[in-house]
């Protein structure tokens, strides 16, 4: 004799904490951020993710053993603490070319993002919940490392004197990380927002990104062109942003005023950012 039972319990409510939109946001985001990673997902995911760290980790880690091992000595090829993001630069690009596009090229591909303005969702805050989970794991390759070196050379008492001026270098390589990030990853999804193919996405990203940042440097170097067409490279112009903030500059740069950097900077963030805004505009959501 079965023990099973039919048991109609009807419609039941839902009894739970309701977040809203600003749990949606945060649901999507950290769950993008783990399939950026290959968290939760099969081994082959993971390999490149560990891959672009190390990459990145490598001249930090490197930079802090000779001071540790040798002091003072080590003062000799330390390089100023914004000439660390300059190190980071081609774990970013592989990062921006290889991983990141898999923040919003699988959603469309697999029809997730149908189901995902079912939900509280809408368009702008679906992108914003994309735009959060790639600037932050972007940062961990770009200003993790940097802010690694600095913790170690504090550590190691060669940091900045006073507590007040430890605060404003952290300041700076905190905002400097996340303006870099947010750059890279806008030229990253712009450039994913046009296929629904991961490795065409990629291609886009590296002919976009890496291309026109090697026609840009044999024009103005091997043209004898002006620095400031500099400014139309889309890899080595947000690297130029922690300089001016510590009052350097690069060689590339030198001729070029700071105003210039700033406003090249916010259209390389803002122009890529409008061109997802307006494909998404009018993407359908069937």
């Amino acid at each position: 004799m079965s023990d099973a039972q039919i048991l109609d319990r009807g419609y039941r409510r839902y009894d739970g904490e309701r977040s809203g939109v600003r749990g949606a946001v945060r649901s999507v985001a950290w769950h993008t951020t783990r399939s950026i990673l290959g968290l939760g997902r099969k081994g082959r995911h993971k390999v490149f993710p560990i891959i672009v760290a190390v990459i990145a980790f490598v001249p930090a880690t490197v930079f802090l053993a000779v001071t540790v091992l040798f002091g003072e000595l080590g003062d000799e090829v330390r390089p100023e603490y914004w000439e660390f993001f300059g190190f980071s630069v081609m774990a970013a690009l592989l990062f921006t070319a290889f991983v990141a596009p898999e923040a919003i090229v699988r959603d469309r591909r697999d029809g997730m993002f149908s189901l995902y303005l079912s939900t509280p969702l809408t368009k702008p805050t679906y992108l914003l919940a994309k735009a959060m989970a790639t600037v932050g794991t972007l940062w961990l390759i770009i200003g993790l490392p940097v802010v690694m070196a600095f913790i170690g050379y504090t550590v190691q008492s060669q940091g900045p004197d006073g507590f007040p001026a430890w605060l404003g270098v952290a300041a700076r390589l905190l905002a400097s990380g996340l303006l870099i990030s947010a750059i890279y990853t806008a030229v990253s999804l712009a450039a994913s927002s046009i296929t629904d193919r991961r490795a065409f996405a990629s291609v886009a990203v590296i002919m976009l990104m890496f291309g026109l940042s090697i026609a840009v440097n044999l024009i103005v170097e091997e043209g004898q062109m002006s620095d400031w067409l500099s400014l139309l490279d889309p890899l080595g112009t947000p690297l130029e942003i922690p300089a001016r903030m510590f009052g350097g500059e690069s060689v590339e740069y030198a001729g070029v005023a700071t105003w210039a950097v700033a406003l090249a900077n916010a259209a390389w963030l803002l122009v890529p950012s409008a061109i997802v805004a307006f494909r998404y505009r009018n993407l359908e959501a069937v």
